[in-house]
């Protein structure tokens, strides 16, 4: 049999997806640290590459005093930066290369949170163990089965927690990774496939995976976990931003939205702040 082509569309099962991401990310954990760590800031939680930060959007609300998990935490900076608002955090990231950047960074700011390697879809926790749940680009876009993951959370979520995660918005499927007005806006690729994007070495193995739902499977997969849906951010990219990184640029982010923010709750008892959805406030998410 024919080794498969080194980068492409198809499916793939749970295991490949896992065994792939941690050999990507173990591989490139301190060079994806190097580019984008002064971006990201070494305590800071950045939602996204349009640089939209929790401490002005205040999407988990008050989280001085509670627990609060960060899925597919990388360095670790979104949950030191919790760690300075009085919660209690715990980081978990698959890769353990990703973990050791984030020991570093934690010695280095002298804001050390607890770490913990696991896998999102069988997340290393108690039922209604966790206050609030986060993840700002991790784990969602790469594991196979993205509705496990929702399931996960919401097992460990207390009644009135939420979980909000950003993600690549489902849209750039259909476009090039080219973040310019011309190139970037031309439609290659079907909104519906959902086989998943694949990188492979030249023995045949997987090692960059990438999965793809819609919007409609986003809601289904969070709504069929039990947590309701109480938000959806597709962030405008904003003035004065000229830096690219990967897809996202100004000169596209102009005209499509290249991330999503799903904010959710686990129904059950009233959280002490309710959320406000954000229009009003901060005109560059919609």
């Amino acid at each position: 049999m024919s080794n498969p082509p080194a980068y492409g569309y198809v499916d793939i099962d749970a295991d490949t997806a896992r065994h792939a991401s941690r050999i990507y990310w173990d591989d490139t954990a301190a060079d994806y640290q190097a580019e984008h760590g002064e971006f990201l800031g070494d305590s800071d939680f950045c939602w996204s590459p349009e640089g939209l930060r929790e401490s002005e959007l205040r999407l988990l609300g008050d989280v001085a005093g509670r627990t609060v998990l960060e899925i597919g935490c990388g360095g670790a900076q979104c949950a030191r930066w919790l760690r300075t608002q009085g919660a209690r955090v715990v980081g978990m990231d698959l890769s353990a290369g990703q973990l050791a950047q984030a020991r570093a960074l934690g010695a280095r700011t002298g804001i050390e949170v607890p770490l913990v390697q696991g896998d999102a879809v069988a997340l290393p926790l108690a039922d209604e163990s966790v206050d609030l749940a986060c993840s700002a680009f991790g784990a969602v876009p790469f594991v196979a089965d993205s509705a496990a993951l929702m399931r996960e959370v919401a097992r460990v979520l207390r009644p009135g927690g939420r979980w909000v995660f950003s993600t690549t918005h489902p849209f750039v499927w259909c476009l090039p990774d080219e973040p310019d007005e011309d190139t970037g806006l031309r439609i290659y690729h079907s909104y519906f496939d959902r086989r998943a994007y694949t990188e492979h070495d030249e023995g045949g193995r997987a090692v960059y995976t990438e999965t793809h739902r819609t919007v409609g499977d986003r809601v289904r997969e969070i709504v069929g976990a039990g947590l309701t849906l109480v938000d959806l951010l597709e962030p405008e990219w904003p003035a004065g931003l000229t830096a690219t990184w990967g897809q996202w640029g100004p000169e596209r982010g102009a005209y499509v939205p290249s991330t999503s923010i799903f904010v959710t709750r686990r129904p059950g008892a009233p959280t002490k702040d309710q959320y406000t959805p954000l229009r009003a406030q901060h005109p560059r998410v919609s």
